[in-house]
């Protein structure tokens, strides 16, 4: 999905304490990449196999809530107490209030 998205600063916003629905939690997938073998080639996959995906190291990742795409960013990984956790920083985000009631 190579959707273009609308970009708008990329700063944390101030949730909107009126709305009852800002605190509920929602799920973020996040792409890294695709992968398209051969279905007698994945069925050859075992333990320590590795799996060629369409994207490169520094390419930037997809974060889609269901099918939308709402923002693009870049993988790093934390530091200090969560050294080893991966993250996202948001490089490109969608205009979420379109259409939105």
């Amino acid at each position: 999905m190579d959707s273009p998205i609308d970009t708008q600063d990329t700063q944390t916003k101030p949730a909107d304490s009126g709305n009852p629905f800002s605190s509920v939690p929602i799920e973020i997938t996040i792409s890294v990449g695709k992968a398209r073998p051969l279905i007698r080639d994945l069925l050859k996959l075992g333990k320590d196999a590795v799996l060629p995906l369409d994207k490169n190291v520094d390419d930037p990742v997809e974060l889609y809530v269901g099918d939308r795409l709402i923002a693009r960013g870049e993988l790093e990984e934390l530091e200090g107490d969560q050294k080893g956790q991966l993250a996202v920083r948001l490089t490109e985000v969608a205009n979420l209030q379109d259409g939105l009631a």
